[in-house]
């Protein structure tokens, strides 16, 4: 129950307080409340690893916290932003405009995303993808490497685990938040919850968000609703359970546009394309989701060893989108072949199309949890069974869209209607049972963790009547051993494994019998130390990696089928210091060096950089006559990126280095009378450099760039309780 209301008081205290007469308890629980108040998660620990809160000087993998603290002091709006500052990660991979998705990619691989422990489904064509505002989450985990072993179907890269905010222990508490800045930018956020009982048995928690803005295209915008309630019944019992529910709808949100490589990264006989550039049309632009979830999150303790936890959700996704898209270049509607005279004029081709779709996914994941002695080892023993349902439709159209130019759009042109070349129904079902054993002795942490898992999909076609079927079956596995010196240094080693199911049709004899792909299958090597300064939140962590990624299909020319035969490797070094809020001080750093290839291809992989380096530092005055008072600042460097094969040959991005800063002011140290209130600001891009985030080549047929974002200041102005 601890970990569900967010307290840090200990159980023993907790249960005087309930074997007290009421005029002492009413007196714990002040003390308790007072106590609540300013404890908040640290960026020291971690659950994703071990589906269990843990040092993480303690974990033998990779792992990043960001906490709420970080995210609020850098002005973040969505998790693309968040994970900015984290090695490892590749960044902003369609730039600053595709924003109704988080689209990057970590040691390579792109990543799922968990919410509360469970996974959250997409649609298989990825256009029904749920997208968590940041406004509800208490904390973000990036989990680095195979983690099949605990949660199933997963990349080689990892996964990224986000925590909502859930009831919590104090008595009353809320905050409401004003903020206004760059592109029109609005946003009202509010929070609010208690204990809904005198004793505090029943306990609440109500938050939302509506915002808004013009994006840094032009005829383009975003708007966004979101409400979350939820409830906590069984105070600081043995056994407790939290509701939340939450409900958010995108009416529109900007565009997944793009700019030509022609122009944009290199030179053009025009110049440059503006940064502004829209190849849309407004008149025909449309994308509206809506997205409603329920959760339950049960916990019974048996005793001070045993525990039982069983959590749930239900989540609807429904996809309303259509788009007019550029192709990047310019082909001549008779030959089909690049015309670079029409785009030395600025002329493109463009594309339409149209999608309607929609999920209902269920998730459940139960374990029983204890600690055991078997002579002078001690054991932290886990066993779990989770499911994951999924039920999705889509109905896509395409077609053709009038040429733009870029230096001259038209908009509002004739689109004519999308013909329909898709209607889908797809069903997944994935079953796994896991088993993990945490064995301490001394100093020494050894971990195994092994699990199974059936998978079943079945998708129809319901234009041309087709169907297929996967139902492949897979074990997965982690060991790892760490050894804690009591001066805070903690060296590892661990080995994990991962599989990804893949929909594709197999032959192994030329092509003479087939049959459906199986999974691919991810390996990791990792080794690294971490050190804690005892008695500090002041962390640091390195790690060396190779990873390898078999069972990769390899289609085989233009016959229909393809091979199982592809490997992916991914090899590299990270570097990460985290001191969270010490002594006024908070600093993030990160370093990461990587090296991508397909030994398909013999080339690296599309849109993974090759690093990344970056370093935050925020302080705050404690004493003076501007006590209060933080100032920070921080700088983003990304190497270079593959991005594919354009007409001129392979397609690399360059490196860029852009620069952040913010400043929060608690106003209460200003005057007693403003206890309560804060005003903040943050700017990215300071210096306002313009940049290529990111490309996509696939010549002749299409030669995608996004710029990366503009300079974006935005101020804030909240009230807490």
């Amino acid at each position: 129950m601890l970990v569900l209301t967010g307290t840090v008081l200990t159980l023993q205290v907790a249960h005087a307080a309930e074997t007290k007469k009421p005029a002492a308890r009413e007196q714990t629980h002040q003390r308790e409340e007072r106590i609540v108040v300013r404890a908040r998660k640290a960026a020291t620990m971690a659950t994703s690893a071990t589906k269990s809160d843990t040092p993480i000087v303690d974990t033998a993998q990779s792992v990043t916290v960001i906490t709420r603290n970080e995210m609020d002091i850098r002005g973040v709006l969505n998790l693309n932003q968040a994970v900015r500052y984290a090695a490892g990660i590749t960044q902003d991979q369609r730039g600053s405009t595709a924003t109704r998705y988080d689209l990057f990619a970590l040691r390579g691989f792109t990543v799922p995303t968990f919410l509360d422990g469970l996974k959250l489904q997409s649609s298989p064509n990825g256009y029904a993808t749920a997208q968590t505002d940041t406004s509800r989450l208490d904390s973000i985990e990036i989990l680095k490497g195979p983690a099949s072993a605990l949660y199933g179907q997963s990349s080689p890269g990892g996964l990224v685990a986000l925590s909502s905010k859930l009831p919590t222990a104090s008595k009353f508490y809320g905050s409401v938040a004003a903020t206004g800045g760059s592109f029109d930018l609005y946003r009202v956020d509010a929070d609010v919850g208690g204990w809904a009982t005198d004793n505090g048995f029943v306990r609440y928690r109500l938050y939302g968000t509506a915002n808004g803005s013009h994006s840094q295209l032009t005829k383009t915008g975003s708007q966004r609703f979101s409400i979350s309630p939820a409830v906590t019944i069984g105070g600081d019992g043995p056994t407790t359970l939290t509701l939340l529910g939450n409900y958010q709808y995108d009416p529109e949100n900007a565009s997944y546009g793009s700019v030509p490589l022609h122009g944009s990264l290199t030179h053009a006989a025009f110049g440059r394309i503006p940064r502004d550039f829209y190849d849309g049309d407004p008149s025909f632009e449309e994308f509206n989701r809506k997205q409603g979830s329920l959760t339950y999150i049960f916990t019974h303790r048996f005793n001070s060893d045993w525990s039982f936890t069983s959590r749930g959700r239900y989540d609807n996704i429904q996809t309303a989108y259509k788009s007019v898209y550029g192709t990047g270049v310019y082909t001549d509607p008779v030959t089909y072949l690049p015309d670079l005279a029409q785009e030395n004029a600025g002329n493109f081709n463009r594309g339409a199309i149209s999608a309607n779709e929609q999920m209902n996914n269920l998730a459940f994941d139960n374990q029983f949890r204890g600690h055991v002695k078997t002579g002078i080892l001690r054991h932290t023993i886990m066993a779990g069974f989770d499911y994951q349902q999924s039920r999705a439709t889509e109905v896509e159209g395409f077609g053709s869209a009038p040429n733009i130019n870029v230096l001259h759009p038209v908009y509002g042109q004739t689109i004519s209607p999308l013909p329909t070349i898709a209607n889908y129904l797809t069903n997944q079902h994935q079953i796994g049972a896991y088993g993990q054993d945490e064995i301490r002795l001394n100093r020494f942490i050894l971990m195994g963790s092994l699990r199974n898992d059936w998978y079943r999909s079945n998708q129809t076609e319901h234009l041309s009547g087709s169907r297929s079927h996967e139902s492949p079956g897979q074990i997965t596995f982690r060991a790892s051993g760490l050894y804690h010196f009591d001066f805070g240094l903690a060296p590892y080693i661990s080995y994990s494994t991962s599989f990804q199911p893949q929909s594709g049709v197999v032959s192994n004899d030329g092509g003479r019998t087939t049959r459906q792909a199986d999974p691919s299958i991810g390996k990791q090597l990792e080794g690294g130390a971490k050190y804690q300064i005892p008695g500090t939140p002041i962390l640091l962590s390195a790690a060396g990696f190779h990873i390898e990624q078999t069972n990769v299909l390899v289609a085989v020319g233009n016959l229909g089928y393809s091979t199982e035969s592809g490997k992916v490797h991914s090899d590299g070094f990270e570097f990460e210091a985290h001191i969270d809020a010490y002594k006024g001080l908070m600093i993030t750093a990160a370093y990461s060096a990587q090296r991508t290839r397909d030994d398909s291809t013999g080339k690296p992989l599309v849109q993974a950089g090759r690093g990344n380096a970056s370093l935050f530092a925020f302080y705050t005055l404690p004493e003076g006559p501007m006590r209060g008072f933080g100032i920070g600042a921080g700088l983003r460097h990304a190497a270079s990126a593959y991005g594919g094969t354009a007409s001129f040959g392979d397609l690399n991005v360059p490196s860029y280095t852009v620069f952040d800063a913010s400043a929060r002011y608690d106003l209460g140290k200003l005057s007693h009378s403003l206890r309560g209130w804060t005003v903040s600001a943050s700017v990215r891009n300071l210096f306002n450099k313009r940049y290529v985030a990111s490309c996509y080549g696939y010549a002749p047929y299409d030669e995608w760039c996004w710029y990366g974002e503009r300079r974006n200041a935005q101020g804030t102005l909240g009230f807490t309780w």
